[in-house]
């Protein structure tokens, strides 16, 4: 089996990657450039439709897109909201074009999403029946997922893989707050009610593996672990996991001056259960937080 995989110097590319060649599989990375490999295939995925030849994916049996500018990246200025979006849309568009156009080409498309799609669901648990919300980030998953239309029209195995916050302590979300976590300095955001979906880096790598191997799972899949918890239980969780106290807030207007549009992320709320992937028969390795989080300070404490 040959899968091509974007973003695969990113924190999740970079595990999948590993994991598939651990297993024999032969990877070849998208990279923006001439090919310089040939593990690698270039394409420019700013280009538009023509940004990747269709004969580059001649013998890849899937691809896996995963690349993207970080939305956590800074404040969401309108010169940021377009990157975020062209680094999503035009990219899948580029590669939806090219497989739809290669001969023979991939079969199977699995293709970067996100909860963000749902939008601010309270306390209300969503799975992929589902409508979307509102808002940018909303907005920009809902157009992020229709790019991938020319592929699936083409007979195309598509599934637009809607991730959580992967947890991991080498980068992510989690990475940066180790730190103030174990100098003491853990914090619930606001008031801690808003519920916070996540998944484990081991297991977003699993359930990706087993999407590429699952002929009968696409469309939306949700990438959370089954028990979302609140941001205060999170908080507690990973500062039980660190050996350390976590009993500071950050209150919401200093988050909203900081960060702007941006923290309102931050403070909604996200209930998301993966109904799709366990009705496939998936089985999570760390399926509550607890689990999850001793493992990831396990391996922290392993790499000192």
């Amino acid at each position: 089996m040959r899968v091509a995989i974007s973003g695969a110097a990113g924190l999740i590319g970079s595990a999948l990657a590993r994991d598939l060649s651990a297993d024999g599989v032969d990877v070849a990375r998208l990279v923006r450039r001439d090919a310089g490999s040939a593990d690698e295939i270039g394409w420019n995925p700013q280009a538009g439709p023509g940004g990747l030849d269709p004969a580059a994916l001649r013998g890849v049996d899937a691809v896996v897109h995963l690349s993207g500018a970080p939305i956590a990246g800074g404040r969401w200025t309108p010169a940021r909201k377009e990157l975020l979006r062209d680094s999503r849309i035009k990219s899948t568009a580029v590669l939806a074009a090219a497989m739809a156009a290669a001969d023979p080409g991939p079969r199977v498309f699995l293709c970067g999403s996100a909860i963000g799609y749902y939008g601010d669901t309270g306390d209300r648990v969503v799975d992929e029946s589902a409508p979307p919300g509102t808002g940018f980030l909303a907005d920009l998953v809902r157009d992020w997922e229709r790019a991938t239309d020319p592929a699936k029209a083409t007979g195309i195995r598509v599934a637009n893989l809607r991730s959580a916050v992967v947890l991991s302590a080498s980068g992510g979300m989690l990475g940066p707050l180790m730190l103030p976590f174990k100098l003491g300095l853990g914090a619930k955001v606001g008031s801690g009610s808003q519920y916070f979906s996540w998944i484990s880096l081991a297991d977003e790598v699993r359930a990706i593996r087993f999407l590429l191997d699952n002929s009968a799972v696409a469309g939306p899949v949700n990438l959370t672990a089954p028990a979302p918890v609140t941001n205060a239980e999170f908080t507690a969780a990973l500062a039980r996991a660190l050996g350390r106290p976590a009993v500071l807030a950050v209150p919401s207007v200093v988050l909203k001056t900081a960060l702007g549009e941006l923290a309102g992320e931050l403070l909604a709320s996200a209930r998301v259960v993966p109904t799709k992937l366990i009705e496939a028969g998936f089985s999570f390795r760390y399926p509550d937080i607890n689990s999850a989080l001793r493992q990831i300070a396990g391996q922290d404490r392993a790499r000192r």
